[in-house]
C-alpha cells in the first residue's frame, strides 16, 4: 500500500498536544512509498527453529528510565498520559489499555530527552522567556489565561513542568534539525516541474485520506484472527478514542508506527477488497473487518477529494454556536428533557439575527466563529452542515456532562477550484519530506548510541 512520506519526526507530539498542524497539497500526492506487510528480510541469522532462554514476563512494568544520566519518573509518565488526556477534551484510553499507553509515553519521553540532549550538544537551548510565550499561547487556544491552565492541568493529574518539558522537546529539535539538517538539503528544478506534471496529469482522480489497522492470518487461525478483529472495532467505537493509538497498539503493517496512516492513495493501488469496501465508505466510518490474503484490516477513512475539483468541505463557515451547561449530577432523563425544550427552541430560529435573543430567553451561552473550515469540524457535523442553508441550526448535540449545543450557519464562503502548486510548494515538501528521513535516522542513531537503564 502506498503513503505519502509527509510526516514530522515530532509529529507524533505534534498532534499529541496540538500546538502545530501539518498541512497537505490539496492537489494531490506528491511522493509515495510502499508499505510492506510482508516479514522483512534483515541480516541478523536468526535461527529457524530457535529455543527462548528465561523468560520475559509482560506484566512486569518499569516505569522509571535513565537515559543518559537524565531521569524519566514514573510520575513524568502519568503526567504526560495526563497531559495528552486534557489536551484530548479528557476522554480517558480503557482501563485495560493504560499499562499499553503508558510504555507509549515512556518511548515518547525517552526519545523527547535524547532531543534535548543532542540539541544541547550543538548549542541548542530553549529560553525561559521562549516557553513562557509558548505556554501563553497554549493557554489562549483554551480561552484560559496561563495561571487558569495551570491550574486545569494539575487538576487533570498533569503539571506545568510537563507541559514545559513537551514544549522545550518541540523547539529543540525542530531547531536543531534546521541548523544540522536542513541546509544540507537540495531539490532540483527538474524533480520539481516532474511533480507538477504528474499532477497536472491526475486532475478528476478521487483520493481517500486512510489509516488501517492490519491483522495477519493463515489457514489455521484465519476464525480467531477475525474475532480479535471484531473486538478491536468494538473496543474503538466504544472507547471513543482515536484510531491511531489503536493502530499503534495492534496494527502488524509497517504503517504502525505512524498510526496506521496511509496517507491520501488511490483506490488502484488498494487490493480489490479494501477499494470495493473504501468506495462505500463515508468520511469518519470505520469499515471491517475486511479479509485479504494475507490476514484482515479495519480501516478509518479520515478524508477524500478529487484531485483539481473544489471541495465543499474546504468551505468556510460563519458560525454562532449555542451551549446549555448542565448543572453537575444531571440524569440522562433529565438531560434528555432539557435537550428537548432546547431543541424545540432552536427550530424556532429565523437566521442568526435572532440568536441572541433566544439564547438569551433560555439561560444559553452564545460564540462567533466566523472562519472555520467544514473539514475541521467531526465527520458527522461536517454532513449535516453541507445540506443546511443559510439561517438553519443544527440538532442538538452533547452529553449529560458537557451540556447541549447547536451550531447556526450565519454564512459560506464556497471554495475555488484548486490549482497545481507552484514550484515553491512542491520544492518545500519535498525539502521537508527529506529532512524528516535523515531526522528518522538521527534519532534511530541516538537511541543505538544512547545508555539507558530501567528501574
Amino acid at each position: 500500500m502506498t503513503h505519502n512520506i509527509r510526516r514530522n519526526l515530532r509529529g507524533k507530539a505534534v498532534r499529541l498536544l496540538g500546538w502545530t498542524a501539518l498541512a497537505a497539497f490539496s492537489t494531490g500526492a506528491i511522493a509515495q512509498t510502499v508499505a510492506d506487510q510482508q516479514v522483512p528480510d534483515t541480516n541478523l541469522n536468526i535461527p529457524a527453529n530457535l529455543q527462548i532462554f528465561g523468560k520475559l514476563d509482560p506484566n512486569i512494568r518499569k516505569p522509571t528510565a535513565i537515559v543518559n544520566d537524565t531521569v524519566i519518573t514514573g510520575t513524568d509518565v502519568d503526567q504526560r498520559l495526563a497531559l495528552t488526556v486534557f489536551n484530548n477534551g479528557g476522554r480517558t484510553p480503557p482501563p485495560d489499555q493504560i499499562d499499553e499507553f503508558k510504555l507509549q509515553i515512556l518511548r515518547q519521553l525517552i526519545d523527547e530527552t535524547l532531543e534535548i540532549q543532542e540539541a544541547k550538544s550543538a548549542e541548542i537551548t530553549v529560553t525561559q522567556a521562549e516557553l513562557d510565550q509558548s505556554e501563553a499561547g497554549l493557554a489562549k487556544r483554551f480561552n484560559m489565561t496561563v495561571p487558569q491552565l495551570r491550574v486545569a492541568l494539575r487538576k487533570a493529574g498533569s503539571s506545568e513542568r510537563s507541559l514545559r518539558r513537551a514544549i522545550e522537546g518541540e523547539l529543540a529539535w525542530s531547531r536543531y534539525l534546521r541548523r544540522k539538517i536542513e541546509p544540507f538539503v537540495n531539490v532540483g528544478d527538474e524533480e520539481v516541474s516532474a511533480i507538477q506534471k504528474r499532477i497536472e496529469a491526475s486532475r478528476g482522480t478521487e483520493e481517500y485520506n486512510l489509516k488501517e489497522i492490519y491483522l495477519s492470518a493463515n489457514d489455521a487461525n484465519r476464525a480467531q484472527v477475525f474475532a480479535k478483529a471484531k473486538q478491536i472495532i468494538g473496543e474503538i467505537q466504544k472507547a471513543q478514542q482515536p484510531f491511531e493509538l489503536f493502530a499503534r497498539n495492534y496494527s502488524e503493517a509497517s504503517t504502525r508506527g505512524v498510526g496506521g496512516d496511509l496517507g491520501w492513495i488511490r483506490l488502484v493501488t488498494l487490493p480489490q477488497p479494501l477499494a470495493e469496501a473504501t468506495q462505500q465508505m463515508q468520511v469518519g466510518q470505520i469499515a471491517g473487518p475486511i479479509e485479504t490474503p494475507g490476514g484482515f484490516s479495519i480501516l478509518y477513512l479520515t478524508d477524500k477529494r478529487t484531485i483539481g475539483a473544489a471541495d465543499p468541505r474546504d468551505a468556510k463557515l460563519s458560525l454562532k454556536q449555542l451551549t446549555v451547561a448542565f448543572p453537575a449530577g444531571t440524569t440522562q432523563a433529565q438531560a434528555s428533557a432539557r435537550a428537548a425544550t432546547f431543541a424545540k427552541t432552536v427550530q424556532s430560529i429565523q437566521g442568526c439575527g435572532t440568536v441572541e435573543k433566544i439564547a438569551a430567553g433560555i439561560g444559553a451561552e452564545v460564540v462567533d466563529n466566523d472562519s472555520i473550515r467544514i473539514r475541521d469540524l467531526p465527520a458527522p457535523l461536517q454532513e449535516i452542515l453541507l445540506k443546511m442553508q443559510v439561517g438553519q441550526a443544527t440538532p442538538p448535540f452533547g452529553s449529560p456532562t458537557e451540556g447541549v449545543r447547536a451550531l447556526v450557519l450565519c454564512g459560506r464562503d464556497d471554495p475555488q477550484a484548486s490549482v497545481v502548486p507552484g514550484a515553491a510548494q512542491i520544492q518545500g515538501q519535498l525539502e521537508q519530506q527529506r529532512v524528516n528521513l535523515r531526522a528518522q535516522s538521527k534519532l534511530r542513531d541516538l537511541r543505538r548510541d544512547a545508555v539507558i537503564e530501567y528501574r
